[in-house]
């Protein structure tokens, strides 16, 4: 019995995981019909693909984490997990009712704050702040604020597209958002403006910041404002990838597979740009810390 109690003594904090689980069974039984309609209605589009890989790597995070919540676990003030569910659950039942999905994952990425909160205390919260945050890009943004966004975004990337296609002769015109090459008239899409891939970008490029570099947060946030400019470009040289396909193959070959291929291409190869420019910076920020 004396060794029992010591080596329990050792062995860490009173709190267990399954003291948990009837908080994760309850968060389960809200995120399963969540996670189906995501599948549904957001994450089968270009807007969402980046979806399942946040869900993924963010709960790999936070499971990484774990061992080390567990032994600075505090549980959370009542009135302030309360105050939390409070907010959080209408919230979801509101958008699960009337299918506003927006506000469905935003009301379950609340709960789930709250119930972590109801666990390991607001100081465990902070100092892991990062898979919190990471996972709130799982919360589609609202059609509104896309539309205002994406708006002169397209505006752009059909001007640049247009004027650069001219420069080398290629007979393209464009009206608005419309392009319009022989027989064909192309229109640009939100997918294609840019902030569609912008988003998955920059989740993806904090992922990587955060696990391989533990990069300071001003140097984060100077990488994710590189991530626009790269978005935008790698948009812009799609668009004119699929005109030039239009021009030369025919309708049926840019909007067939090829189309498809172009946007996860131009993904890839924006990421990679990004983690040049990350190596690049990484190498120069080496070089003026010695050189001080």
């Amino acid at each position: 019995m004396t060794t029992m109690t010591a080596s329990t003594a050792q062995g860490g904090p009173s709190f267990k995981v399954p003291a948990s689980w009837p908080l994760l069974l309850a968060l389960a039984a809200l995120a399963v019909p969540t996670v189906i309609t995501l599948g549904e209605q957001v994450w089968s589009k270009e807007a969402g693909a980046h979806g399942p890989i946040v869900l993924v790597t963010g709960l790999w995070l936070l499971w990484r984490k774990l061992p080390e919540m567990r032994e600075a676990a505090k549980p959370g003030a009542w009135w302030l997990t309360a105050l939390m569910l409070a907010v959080a659950l209408p919230l979801y039942v509101f958008g699960r009712a009337y299918d506003f999905i927006s506000l469905e994952v935003a009301g379950l990425y609340g709960v789930g704050v709250a119930m972590m909160h109801a666990q390991f205390g607001v100081q465990v919260l902070l100092k892991n702040w990062f898979p919190l945050f990471y996972l709130a890009f799982l919360i589609p943004p609202p059609g509104w604020l896309m539309d205002g966004i994406t708006a002169p975004l397209k505006l752009f990337v059909s001007y640049v597209t247009t004027a650069g296609l001219q420069l080398v002769g290629i007979p393209v015109y464009r009206e608005g958002v419309t392009l319009m090459i022989g027989p064909y008239q192309l229109l640009v899409e939100d997918a294609c403006s840019g902030m569609n891939s912008m988003t998955g970008l920059v989740a993806i490029s904090l992922f990587y910041i955060y696990l391989l570099r533990n990069a300071s947060w001003r140097y984060s946030l100077f990488l994710v404002f590189l991530v626009i400019p790269i978005a935008v470009i790698a948009n812009i040289i799609r668009v004119a990838t699929l005109v030039l396909l239009t021009h030369f193959f025919g309708d049926a070959v840019a909007q067939g597979f090829l189309h498809m291929a172009a946007g996860l291409l131009l993904f890839t190869s924006a990421l990679l740009l990004v983690f040049l420019v990350d190596n690049l910076m990484s190498y120069v920020l080496r070089r003026w810390g010695k050189a001080a």
